[in-house]
């Protein structure tokens, strides 16, 4: 039984050592992250007409990175499922 403690203490300790990250790290995260968004919508935001590289273009950029990303996050079902909380009467049934 202690073996199985230790080895799950030790793996436990591993996947929080994993989970730290220095600040170089992070930073290099995020200039990954918005690198990709401006090779994805880069070109569409030129489209629009903003010139490349300004900051008009990178505000556009950042829009619609987060527009793509809220839909298909979708709309989250919330605490009454997907009918809403007046579905079938809500807590109190159909008939209160």
């Amino acid at each position: 039984m202690p073996a199985i403690v230790r080895t799950s203490a030790v793996i436990g300790l591993a996947l929080l050592a994993a989970a730290c990250s220095t600040p170089q790290e992070k930073s290099a995260r995020a200039q990954a992250e918005m690198a990709e968004l401006m090779n994805i919508y880069g070109p569409a935001c030129t489209q629009l007409g903003y010139g490349a590289n300004t900051d008009p273009w990178r505000e556009c950029v950042l829009h619609l990175g987060t527009r793509e990303e809220l839909q298909r996050m979708g709309n989250g079902a919330g605490a009454y499922g997907a009918w809403g909380p007046r579905y079938r009467g809500g807590y109190w049934g159909p008939y209160w």
